[in-house]
């Protein structure tokens, strides 16, 4: 076990997921503050048609490939929410419930279909659903991993434009900075974190991974850039763990135990963290009831005392 852990597939395993971790964190604190965090989750689902779609027109299990057939999908997903809400009454989150639902259940048609085919069955494509980073060979890591450095460096180059876009937009197209283009390279970059993940994590739960380190991340800070920092070391410290307790098993997916390694660090937030964390907000409560009692006694002594006489 210990030289199957040690070994050099593994550990180029190990690093793609811890890289992709950071990226996936990177990138759901962008989505935090532009309150799109169900967005994730449906481009997550809606890209799985794209990935049956791309192997069953080559007939290889090209990662390269497949990601290019789950980001196209993403994208017309993306496309189909943004149109249904600006041409109709139905609201975004409701929109992309709608795209998430029917491409989810259109891709796992499709994956019934190209297993019966022959060959299919042995495509491994099912791991796209839970994920299973063990059966990534040496290219697919390579590819993971060069296209997450690509995410970091997307959004640590243009950190300043990033919290322009975020929190004072209007003042952003003053200095000539594009909406349009940020837009469009914010949503190019959450396709592009989730179709790399949805083979080491799965469509299914490549969401929590975008979500839940940026969340953990909020109960620690009110700085925009320490909140990107931590979500990077929360999202890539879930995907290593999570990923080294995987290869412990024979055939273990890889998301579920990365989503549990994410909650024990939300729990631990939820709990500890130093900005609204619960154990904070009940020594604060208590200081201020003790505040107050101390209070209510001080102005009870001061009152003045009317002797007989006066």
């Amino acid at each position: 076990m210990l030289n199957s852990l040690l070994s050099p597939n593994t550990q180029w395993v190990l690093l793609s997921t811890l890289i992709l971790g950071m990226a996936a964190g990177m990138i759901g604190s962008l989505a935090y503050w532009k309150k799109q965090s169900l967005m994730s989750d449906a481009l997550s689902h809606a890209a799985l048609p794209g990935v049956v779609v791309a192997f069953a027109l080559t007939g290889t299990k090209n990662l390269l490939i497949m990601i290019i057939g789950a980001a196209v999908s993403a994208l017309i997903g993306a496309w189909l929410i943004g149109w249904i809400r600006s041409s109709s009454r139905i609201k975004e989150d409701t929109a992309m419930g709608m795209i998430l639902s029917v491409f989810f259940g259109l891709g796992i048609m499709l994956l019934t279909i190209v297993n019966r085919t022959a060959g299919g069955n042995q495509s491994g494509l099912d791991n796209f659903i839970f994920g299973q980073a063990a059966s990534m060979v040496r290219k697919d890591v390579f590819t993971m991993l060069a296209l997450a450095l690509l995410v970091i460096a997307i959004v640590t180059v243009a950190f300043k434009e990033w919290k322009l876009f975020l929190f004072d937009p209007d003042f952003a197209r003053g200095l000539g900075l594009s909406s349009r283009w940020m837009n469009a390279v914010y949503m190019a970059v959450l396709v592009l974190v989730i179709v790399i993940g949805i083979q080491a994590v799965g469509v299914i739960l490549m969401a929590a991974m975008l979500i839940i380190p940026a969340v953990s991340a909020r109960y620690w800070t009110q700085s925009f850039r320490t909140m990107v920092v931590l979500s990077a070391i929360f999202g890539g410290g879930s995907g290593l763990i999570g990923t080294l307790i995987s290869t412990l098993g024979k055939g273990w997916p890889t998301g579920p135990f990365i989503v549990l390694a994410s909650s024990v660090l939300f729990t631990v937030s939820l709990v500890f963290g130093s900005e609204k964390g619960l154990l904070i907000q009940a020594l604060q409560l208590r200081s201020e009831k003790k505040k107050q009692v101390q209070d209510s006694n001080s102005s009870w002594t001061k009152v003045p005392v009317i002797r007989e006489g006066e």
